[in-house]
C-alpha cells in the first residue's frame, strides 16, 4: 500500500549502536519513538532508550527498578513458569514484566538530521514504585514557557500516564500519575481552549470496550475530567485492533489535526489523522479512511518487533510536517509530509 510519507534518505536517523548503554553491564536493544520539540533554535529529541543485560544462551535476563536500585532477573528459557513469546512483555509465575527496562535521554541538532546528546542536561529515569519498570513514550507539549512531558510510567500496579514539567530542561517537577491504569498514549494541546487545558489519552479494556482514543480537560494541566471517547477502531481497517494519539494536536484553519497511530489483528502499525473541531475539540470532524504511513522501508518492516511505525513527536513548520518516528521498535527516523496533504485525504463521511 503506498503512502504520502517523504522518508528523509538518511533513515534511520539513530539505531541502538547510536548511543552508549547507562551501565556496563547492560546493551541498548532498542531506541524508540522521541517526544520532539524545539528549544534554544535547535530541535531536540526525547528518545526514549530501551535497555536490558546481555543475553545468555538457554536463559532471558532482564532489568527492573527497585527501592534498592536496579536489580536483574534471569529465568531459564527451559521453566515452566515462563511464556516468552512477545519481544516486548513475558509472564513469569502469573506476573508480568517487560524484557527491557527504558528511560529517557536528550538529543539536539542544529539541522534535524544530525543528533548528538550534550553532556550538560540529564537523563531522566523512572521514580518511585509506579515507574519501576520504565519510562516510556514521552510527548512534549509546550505552553507559555513550561514543558509538559506526558509518559507512560509501568510498574507491577499496571500503565498509567506520568507528568513532569520543565522550563529549562535541567530542573524538573515531578507530577505523579495524572492518570491512573491502564492508559497511555496522552498528548496535551499547545494552547488553551476557552481557558481549559484539553489532552487526548487512550484507557484501555480487555471485556467491554477497547483500546480507544478518548478526550478530557482540566483547569490546571494536572486533574482531569470530563472524558468523552471520541476515537474508535474500525472492523476491517487498518486500525481494527487499537488506536492511540501521537503528538499534540497541529492547529489549522480546517480543526485541529492529529496524527494518530493505529494496528491491525496482525500488529502492523500505521499512521492515520482525524479532525477535530477548534472551539469544541470533543467534536470530531472527519478521517483519514486509509492510513497516510504504512511501514514499507526494510528498517519498517524487521527489527526488534517489526512491522511498525510509530510517533509521538513532529516539528510544524508552515505546510511542511516532520515526523519523528520509532521504525520496528528498534530505530528512530523521520518523514516529511504536507499538512494540505494529509488534510485531503480526509473523509468527512467517516467523521465519529
Amino acid at each position: 500500500m503506498k503512502d504520502i510519507a517523504k522518508r528523509f534518505e538518511q533513515n534511520p536517523l539513530l539505531s541502538p549502536a547510536s548511543l552508549n548503554p547507562s551501565h556496563e553491564y547492560l546493551e541498548i536493544a532498542c531506541l524508540l519513538n522521541p517526544g520532539v520539540f524545539r528549544f534554544n533554535g535547535k530541535v531536540w529529541l526525547l528518545v526514549r532508550v530501551a535497555e536490558r543485560p546481555k543475553q545468555k544462551p538457554g536463559y532471558i535476563s532482564f532489568p527492573v527498578l527497585s527501592a534498592a536500585g536496579m536489580q536483574i532477573i534471569e529465568i531459564p528459557l527451559n521453566d515452566p513458569g515462563l511464556v516468552a513469546t512477545d519481544a516486548r512483555v513475558i509472564t513469569y509465575k502469573g506476573t508480568d514484566y517487560l524484557t527491557t527496562l527504558s528511560h529517557l535521554r536528550l538529543l539536539c541538532s542544529d539541522d534535524g538530521l544530525q543528533f548528538y546528546e550534550p553532556n550538560e542536561y540529564p537523563v531522566l529515569v523512572g521514580e518511585g514504585p509506579l515507574e519501576y519498570f520504565g519510562i516510556e513514550d514521552c510527548r512534549v507539549t509546550e505552553l507559555d514557557g513550561t514543558y509538559y512531558l506526558t509518559y507512560t510510567a509501568v510498574s507491577d500496579n499496571g500503565v498509567g500516564v506520568g507528568l513532569r514539567t520543565t522550563r529549562d530542561w535541567k530542573e524538573f517537577q515531578l507530577n505523579g500519575m495524572i492518570l491512573p491504569p491502564h492508559n497511555k498514549d496522552c498528548a496535551i494541546f499547545e494552547e488553551k481552549i476557552n481557558g481549559k487545558y484539553y489532552a487526548l489519552h487512550r484507557p484501555s479494556s480487555v471485556d467491554i470496550g477497547g483500546n480507544y482514543i478518548w478526550i478530557a480537560s482540566s483547569p490546571d494541566g494536572l486533574h482531569w475530567g470530563d472524558h468523552q471517547c471520541i476515537i474508535k477502531t474500525r472492523k476491517g481497517y487498518w486500525d481494527s485492533a487499537r488506536v492511540g494519539a501521537g503528538a499534540a494536536p497541529v492547529k489549522t484553519a480546517m480543526g485541529w489535526l492529529q496524527i494518530y497511530h493505529g494496528a491491525n489483528g496482525r500488529h502492523q502499525y500505521c499512521l492515520g489523522a482525524f479532525l477535530l473541531d477548534l472551539e469544541e475539540p470533543t467534536k470530531v470532524l472527519a478521517r483519514t479512511e486509509l492510513p497516510v504511513m504504512v511501514p514499507s522501508a526494510p528498517y519498517e518492516l524487521t527489527g526488534f518487533f517489526g512491522n511498525v511505525v510509530f510517533t509521538n513527536g513532529h516539528i510544524v513548520d508552515g505546510d511542511r510536517l516532520v515526523i519523528y518516528y520509532g521504525a520496528s521498535d528498534e530505530h528512530v527516523c523521520a518523514a516529511t509530509f504536507s499538512i494540505q496533504e494529509i488534510c485531503s485525504q480526509l473523509k468527512w463521511q467517516h467523521a465519529e
